[in-house]
């Protein structure tokens, strides 16, 4: 069963919004993402902060196991990198923001690139221990450089403007009118990831894009047929790492203060993994909505795990947390393998169907 209409040239195939549904869709996205900050509480406009960070390092997951299909566990090195590079160069050159996050990126890339070349002649588990390897060494290089990282101090993370000694946490005021920090984040990170999302699905449609799936699906095939395995893959790393690191930079930003070990640990890695197959792993989509569901399901499991007698008892809300998404992971793993892009997919056919049923 199709889930879109019936195309007859690549141009009607290769349309982001090929219908009018599509753009009611984008225009009533965008209009809760602007009515979103006015009504919602300072607590829920941080998660949302969160969620856009999120989707961010899940698209940068994304582009390297959905699309390459190259298994990584050390997700979290790159998110490290990216954050510590806007906080080193915050408090020892006045960076501003807007500059520090693509030089993050940028430096996230480079170790990226670094570690390419291992995915060559390894795959599957062992590529995932080589990156749980890169996990632990970027952490043992932050602690040893304990005099510009804080070590296990940790460090602050400044977020100037550019202009003097001025920093973006202070509000903005329109007469009676106050925009606070975390809703000027709000619109700054908002617009980073819807950015980051077009940039993917824009990747995903290209040739580079095709050759990364042509990679996952066989990559001896691949060769057959005149894609570089090792040029794609390497690239694979490359992008998937700068999106790591700007993901890291906004998380440094929002956090203000950072240490190494939490939150850039395998957990952090496990976590990305987990927004990626609860989302559908291969596209954009699937990190979009894991990300998403990711950010929102824990405080609600939070809220949910402290009426459950056995783990309001025993365990701390964080650990509840985990472990009710744990579970709803699992859960979808048996019953809808491709995550919350099955269930868009089941209501795309329903809706492509009606009035009958198949």
């Amino acid at each position: 069963m199709p889930t879109k209409k019936l195309v007859t040239s690549y141009e009607q195939d290769l349309k982001l919004f090929p219908d009018m549904w599509h753009k009611v869709g984008l225009i009533a996205a965008l209009a809760f993402l602007l009515v979103f900050p006015m009504v919602a509480s300072a607590k829920w406009v941080t998660i949302a902060n969160l969620t856009a960070t999120s989707i961010v390092g899940a698209i940068g997951l994304m582009i390297l196991t959905g699309f390459a299909g190259q298994i990584s566990l050390g997700h979290a090195a790159f998110l490290a990198v990216g954050a510590y590079t806007v906080a080193v160069l915050g408090n020892e050159f006045q960076v501003p923001w807007w500059l520090g996050m693509p030089l993050a990126g940028m430096a996230a890339a480079l170790v990226g690139l670094a570690i390419g070349p291992f995915a060559l002649r390894l795959r599957g588990l062992y590529l995932a221990i080589v990156t749980i390897g890169l996990l632990f060494l970027v952490a043992h290089v932050l602690h040893s450089f304990g005099d510009i990282t804080g070590g296990v101090s940790g460090i602050a993370v400044p977020m100037y403007t550019g202009l003097g000694d001025a920093t973006f946490d202070a509000p903005w005021e329109f007469g009676d009118y106050e925009i606070p920090f975390e809703k000027k984040l709000y619109l700054v990170y908002v617009t980073i990831a819807v950015g980051a999302a077009l940039v993917s699905k824009n990747i995903q449609r290209s040739d580079l894009g095709r050759a990364m799936i042509a990679v996952r699906d066989h990559d001896l095939a691949a060769a057959v047929l005149g894609v570089n395995p090792a040029r794609t893959k390497i690239i694979a790393f490359a992008l998937s790492s700068f999106f790591a690191g700007v993901a890291g930079a906004m998380f440094a930003y929002q956090q203000q203060y950072i240490t190494i070990e939490p939150p850039f640990d395998l957990n952090m890695s496990v976590q990305y993994i987990a927004m990626i197959v609860l989302g559908g792993i291969g596209t954009t989509f699937g990190a979009v909505a894991g990300a998403i569901g990711f950010t929102v399901i824990s405080p609600l499991a939070e809220s949910v795990g402290r009426h459950i007698p056995f783990l309001s008892e025993n365990l701390t809300s964080a650990q509840q947390s985990t472990v009710l998404f744990a579970v709803v992971v699992c859960l979808f793993l048996i019953y809808e393998p491709l995550g919350l892009l099955g269930f868009w997919l089941r209501i795309k056919r329903y809706f492509s169907a009606w009035p009958f049923k198949y």
